[in-house]
């Protein structure tokens, strides 16, 4: 059974199934308030803090038990009766100031936190089941604002000239349902965890992950790491994904809550109907204890059951949602290679320029190469040369030959793309959808949903193939391949410069620009890479190198956008 109320790391979570306050008395004597307003006073006492001392002045016996009680008074009645009637409370009713200080601490505290809601299939009488998540989650807000409002009014004897609307209650809420998965038997320590399939934001959410950069490689195991597992399955969600054409099911623990619950704004959320009682081709878990505590980020082919599984352990060290996003992209990727399709870790746009010409652009590149930079720069010029642009995939996507033409096809929704190298303001202009991560540190990042489920599923045939070089300085923005062994030695070498998204610096150097499946099955991936190659050379596809320069500094956002320039003028006077 979920709990009520728990807190960890800077999360809460709140099981609106067991308790659902209605009222201003029963979130006063909620479990949940009892554990806010404590853990409040402790971290003003582990700061030896001014406030709470002078507070303890006025305080006989427990502090949060006097509070409470007092809160609960000035709910119903005014100032002045409380004073006639409780006079245990006249000598801090007179220092209101004291009062009101520590309430506006409170409440900045409890709004520091990250949110979440949750109703399970089964319900008590005190909680809630059928109700509708949004209107549950906004009552509960404006209960928690009403309660806030009355009693600082009630203290100040006057009401508030500026009234803002704060997202006071529940930064999101998830519907869980009873899961009838039958795994097979390697798998039954993960049976029983609940499935999502239904999610509310309510953004621009703003969260604060422990890492800004994830490092190194996913290792490939020859063991099932999920078969012998520890878990308390209390402590688990299951977010059902489709990944492609892969159906994910990403287990993940209540501690990187912030990480799951950001998966809406890049993977399709499967219906219950797509996921209740199918085996699915990939599982992860992530943030499975340990003993010892130990980093793990592994992945292993369970080839007799046809699963990928992935395991990525509980620690401090992998609070990066490029974990969570790179080990599934991971699993897809090795399911495609041993299916003879190619992994791109590029970017894929639909383009129909003004002129009336239409063209399937990807650009290849690693991370910080100038993908995703180089698509907002096709958006930013749009004005001029665009009619329309469908993204296809923003990351990661799968190109797959059939009737002997190399077509491509996305895994993702959403993008996952650095703030600094976003045409300023652009990212505000989609807050009304969009979750920022560590907004103001370095490598900070915004997830913006960018295309749907049926359109990265289409399929469309490449008519260019670009690598994204973004360390070097050219006047001519692109450059066309006319040797295919040439443009394979620039694709498979996939020199860039690091841009700080992950551990690396300098000028480096990845296998086909893919660590997340080509760099661990690199003779079956270079077979597949001569294909399509002379796939594309003997049906006459351009293939080239386009310089983003986004490694250089003052270039972050001219280059791309040059390029783009440059990329569309080329389009209108060649024929494809």
């Amino acid at each position: 059974m979920i709990k009520e109320y728990s807190q960890n790391r800077n999360n809460v979570i709140i099981n609106f199934s067991i308790k659902y306050c209605k009222t201003s008395d029963e979130l006063l004597s909620s479990f949940g308030f009892k554990k806010v307003l404590s853990k409040y006073i402790h971290i003003l006492e582990k700061q030896d803090s001014l406030l709470i001392e002078n507070l303890k002045t006025y305080v006989e016996g427990n502090l949060s038990d006097y509070l409470t009680n007092l809160f609960k008074l000035l709910i119903i009645m005014d100032v002045s009766k409380i004073e006639k009637e409780f006079k245990e409370y006249n000598s801090i009713l007179e220092s209101n100031s004291l009062l009101f200080e520590f309430i506006e601490g409170l409440y900045n505290y409890w709004r520091r936190l990250e949110r979440y809601s949750l109703i399970q299939s089964s319900n008590t009488n005190s909680g809630i089941q059928s109700i509708n998540l949004v209107e549950a989650n906004n009552n509960f807000s404006n209960l928690i604002l009403k309660v806030y409002r009355k009693i600082e009014e009630n203290i100040i004897n006057k009401k508030h000239n500026v009234y803002r609307q704060l997202s006071a209650g529940i930064n999101a809420g998830i519907v869980l349902a009873e899961n009838t998965q039958n795994l097979p038997n390697e798998y039954k320590v993960i049976n029983n965890v609940q499935f999502i399939k239904s999610i509310v934001l309510t953004p621009p959410l703003i969260l604060f992950p422990k890492r800004n950069t994830r490092s190194g490689y996913f290792e490939e195991v020859f063991q099932n790491p999920i078969e012998n597992l520890k878990l308390n399955k209390s402590h688990f969600f299951c977010f059902p994904a489709k990944v492609g054409d892969s159906l994910a099911f990403i287990y993940f623990h209540r501690d990187f809550m912030n990480l799951g619950i950001s998966l809406a704004n890049l993977f399709e959320l499967a219906t219950e109907e797509e996921f209740l009682n199918t085996k699915p081709n990939l599982v992860l878990v992530f943030g499975a204890r340990l003993t010892g505590n130990p980093k793990k980020t592994v992945f292993y082919s369970d080839k007799k059951n046809d699963i990928y599984t992935g395991l990525i352990s509980n620690t401090e060290e992998v609070d990066y949602f490029g974990y969570m996003k790179k080990i599934i992209l991971t699993l897809h990727n090795i399911r495609m290679i041993d299916n003879n399709h190619l992994p791109i870790h590029g970017a894929m746009v639909h383009v129909v320029l003004k002129s009336g010409k239409t063209a399937n652009i990807v650009i290849v590149g690693d991370s910080g190469a100038g993908k995703s930079e180089s698509l907002e720069a096709f958006r930013s010029v749009s004005k001029k040369y665009l009619k329309e642009m469908k993204i296809i995939f923003d990351d990661m996507g799968t190109f797959k030959i059939t009737n002997n033409q190399v077509y491509g096809y996305g895994t993702e929704i959403g993008a996952f793309v650095r703030l600094d190298d976003l045409e300023s303001g652009y990212a505000f202009k989609k807050m009304d959808r969009a979750i920022f991560m560590n907004p103001g540190k370095v490598n900070s990042r915004v997830l913006i949903p960018v295309s749907t489920y049926n359109e990265i599923m289409n399929g469309y045939k490449v008519d260019i193939l670009l690598y994204a070089n973004n360390y070097e300085k050219s006047k001519k923005a692109i450059t066309i391949f006319e040797d295919k062994e040439k443009a394979k030695d620039v694709f498979v070498k996939a020199l860039r410069k690091a841009k700080g998204t992950t551990s690396e610096t300098g000028i480096v150097e990845s296998f086909f620009a893919n660590p997340f499946g080509p760099h661990q099955r690199k003779e079956q991936t270079n077979k597949i890479i001569d294909s399509v190659f002379s796939n594309l050379f003997d049906n006459n596809i351009l293939v080239g190198e386009i310089y983003t320069m986004l490694a250089i500094d003052g270039y972050e956002q001219k280059g791309p956008k040059k390029v783009a320039t440059k990329l569309f003028d080329w389009i209108n006077e060649t024929e494809l």
